[in-house]
């Protein structure tokens, strides 16, 4: 087994990480290793067709995403609405047609999809990002911080834990964390954990010509949102949204054509006429869940004030977008807390 020692060591390659990152080397601080689990960056950003799977809209208020994207020279685009949208609130009744106001902001998404983000912050720090390296272990032995992992031990003198608190919860901490601290890393809802989405692309934004704007918001049925999912540049087509979770029991095959059915039946035959159609099941994705989720329907509590201290003398800091005190669960507080986190490593232990 092999020995590394950095000045800094950030367990994930999400959003928090990648973040964090970034801020250290603007800093200076070049001095550091991401070591990540899965085999590619984001984390519970993913992108793969042209489909964001993960993380997706942002609003005005999210200051932090503008800013970064702003420095990293990504573009923003907002969210289609235009067109009727479709409520489906009962089985027994007919569906109801709204159209938003053009007044109104509508949520931003990232020119090039979400990931486009990740691979500009990526980009300067690619030769120290480990992928497939999954942590097992953090000691604190005398004034170094040893991490195991299955590519060996790494070593470091401080080091920021950016994965969602449940999942760091089956890392082996010597010493070990309070009870404090472990109950309220493993009774943190993992945003995404329990959500399925699919994406579908066609040749032509066929629900545009008929003055759809590719909203379906199904309170029954087998798609609980849909929305139009067009590249900026217009010329890729797709819907994308989330699923009725009482699915995930089915078999592939018969999901499918439930979605199909009911898109069917609500945006026409066209649906049925799909170029690439993909799901991600979160609750499948080891680096996300576990056995023990469940799903959540009111907003969840981020931002544990458990999360804002270091521990192991100043030398372990908690990260992430379930850490954040301010927008928790989104984007813009895996961006805080990345911020808040390479602060922190950067200032002097007594």
């Amino acid at each position: 087994m092999t020995e590394n020692f950095s000045k800094y060591i950030i367990v994930g390659a999400g959003l928090s990480g990648l973040t964090s990152a970034y801020q250290l080397e603007k800093a200076g601080e070049t001095d550091f290793v991401i070591l990540e689990s899965r085999n590619r960056l984001g984390g519970r950003i993913l992108t793969n067709d042209g489909i964001d799977l993960g993380a997706t809209w942002f609003q005005n208020h999210h200051q932090n995403v503008l800013n970064l994207l702003d420095e990293l020279q990504v573009d923003k685009f907002h969210q289609y609405s235009k067109g009727k949208s479709v409520l489906v609130y009962s089985t027994m009744a007919p569906e109801h047609y709204f159209e938003s106001d053009p007044n109104a902001p509508s949520a931003y998404r990232i020119s090039g999809n979400s990931s486009a983000m990740i691979q500009a912050l990526a980009e300067p720090v690619l030769d120290r990002i480990h992928l497939e390296t999954v942590v097992s272990g953090i000691s604190e032995i005398g004034n170094k911080i040893a991490v195991q992992t299955d590519k060996g031990v790494f070593t470091s003198e401080k080091i920021i834990v950016t994965i969602p608190s449940k999942i760091a919860t089956r890392i082996e901490f010597k010493p070990e964390l309070s009870e404090v601290v472990t109950r309220a890393m493993d009774s943190t809802h993992t945003w995404m954990s329990n959500a399925m989405k699919v994406g579908m692309t066609f040749k032509t934004p066929f629900w545009r010509e008929k003055n759809f704007s590719g909203t379906v918001i199904g309170q029954v049925g087998a798609v609980t949102e849909l929305y139009d999912h067009n590249n900026v540049e217009e010329n890729t087509y797709a819907l994308m949204g989330f699923l009725n979770e009482g699915l995930r029991d089915l078999s592939a095959e018969d999901r499918k054509q439930r979605i199909l059915e009911y898109l069917i039946k609500y945006l026409g035959e066209e649906i049925g006429d799909y170029l690439t159609y993909e799901e991600k099941d979160w609750s499948q994705d080891w680096n996300t869940s576990c056995e023990t989720i469940k799903s959540v329907y009111m907003s969840p509590s981020y931002g544990n004030p458990v999360f804002a201290q270091s521990y192991m003398n100043n030398r372990l800091v908690f990260s992430g977008a379930e850490t954040s005190p301010l927008y928790g669960g989104y984007m813009d507080g895996a961006i805080y807390s990345g911020i808040l986190a390479a602060q922190k490593v950067c200032e002097k232990t007594e």
